[in-house]
């Protein structure tokens, strides 16, 4: 068997790449799959077949020169690679849930039946942890730093306490959200298992769901949120800094949304520009193979299979914004003080 053959079977399954801010998601998963056709094709080639031909030749005769067939081989020129082009044209790259191009972070792609582990992951409704910037005293009309400018305001009354209780507000209106679409009987004992093991998730598709929010850093006017999630999209997370900058009286924009957790896919194991290579991709389905199994065979045994098939994880939510905006900051904020 040809090296390219035997270098394909080791293309099934799930890996992570890490996506530069400024780089569209889709080109991300066709620039590898463009190198990978590259190093495939590049690999020994199975020899050219061969056909049986009779020749006519001229031999001395008797009589002279005489006509007659003589048995050679000759190459298959239909199956000769300068006729029928690169062995390998296509590969069935999916890609899991995007980024958008301002974002950054673990991407996650999957290669052959890679794609069906996909759909498992987003019928697993796994959980996503992004860091995300933003700086005090500018608002834009798209909530990040590179928007047009539509006001300024001051920042210097806000204090990391107040931010922080702002966050403990969304986070507890946000789990009890979470309860409420996982539709569980929070006396069971299935509530306290799938509760203790971390796997209260909802059943099906739903608005944004914040279940953990901390702030790392506070230095105003800069300062850097935590933020693990659930149906999100990046500009979810800009309107959220967006809104808790109007809550303390302020403003505030996004400068920066980067991934650094999907599901079972961490920094750790996502690859750089540098390694979406053939070995390295290979190793890194090979090394993730085992805890994909083991992850999915978990989240996925609390739940119903769905049976949906795989689409791109936020290719609807980026048609219709308002579907991904979810709660803002200052509605949990009023229902927090009108149930206190």
């Amino acid at each position: 068997m040809a090296a390219g053959r035997v270098a394909r079977t080791g293309l099934n399954g799930l890996f992570a790449v890490y996506k530069p801010p400024g780089v569209a998601s889709l080109r991300v998963r066709d620039t590898v799959e463009t190198l990978l056709l590259k190093e495939l094709n590049s690999l020994e080639q199975p020899a050219v077949q061969q056909q049986v031909r009779f020749l006519p030749t001229t031999v001395e005769g008797n009589a002279g020169k005489e006509l007659t067939l003589t048995v050679t081989q000759l190459p298959v020129l239909a199956a000769h690679p300068l006729v029928r082009g690169p062995e390998f044209t296509h590969l069935k790259i999916g890609a899991g849930h995007r980024l958008d191009t301002k974002s950054s972070g673990v991407f996650v792609l999957g290669v052959g039946h890679g794609n069906k582990l996909l759909t498992d992951m987003y019928n697993a409704h796994l959980t996503r942890v992004y860091t995300v910037r933003g700086l005090f005293g500018k608002a834009t009309d798209d909530f990040s730093d590179t928007g047009r400018l539509i006001e300024k305001t001051t920042f210097d009354h806000v204090t990391r306490d107040k931010l922080e209780r702002i966050l403990a507000v969304i986070q507890g209106t946000n789990h009890k959200a979470l309860l409420m679409h996982s539709n569980i009987d929070l006396k069971t004992q299935e509530a306290y298992e799938l509760a203790v093991e971390g796997l209260i998730r909802p059943m099906e598709k739903t608005p944004p769901l914040i279940t953990a929010i901390r702030c790392l850093q506070f230095a105003p006017p800069e300062f850097q949120l935590e933020i693990q999630c659930l149906h999100e999209t990046q500009q979810y997370l800009r309107k959220i800094v967006h809104e808790i900058g109007l809550e303390l009286k302020s403003t505030a924009v996004c400068t920066q949304v980067r991934r650094i957790r999907d599901g079972f896919f961490t920094l750790d194991s996502a690859l750089l520009r540098t390694h979406w290579n053939l070995q390295n991709i290979r190793n890194s389905i090979q090394d993730s193979k085992t805890k994909v199994k083991v992850e999915l065979q978990r989240s996925l045994g609390h739940q119903p299979r769905s049976g949906k098939r795989h689409t791109d994880m936020d290719q609807v939510a980026e048609i219709k914004l308002h579907s991904t905006e979810g709660t803002s900051a200052s509605d949990l904020t009023q229902k927090m003080r009108t149930t206190s």
